[in-house]
């Protein structure tokens, strides 16, 4: 019975030990809290047919943008 109490303890103090070596120390890391993102800005552009679309016009659905330039 005194094993099994003993053994108890230990668990108990190893979790203790493990639960407070994993709280990372942010502020020594110099890590910045997350910031949600921004809705983006509003634009238009010319489709392939060259109708006029708005970004709101997706509104509540994934827009992928590709961005190209050379230089």
């Amino acid at each position: 019975m005194k094993h099994l109490l003993a053994a108890a303890v230990v668990v108990a103090l190893v979790a203790a030990a493990l639960a407070a070596a994993a709280t990372p120390d942010f502020d020594a890391m110099q890590i910045q809290p997350y910031e949600p993102p921004k809705p983006a800005p509003s634009f238009m552009l010319p489709d392939l047919d060259g109708k006029t679309v708005r970004l709101q016009d997706f509104r509540g659905k994934v827009v992928l943008l590709f961005f190209w330039a050379t230089w």
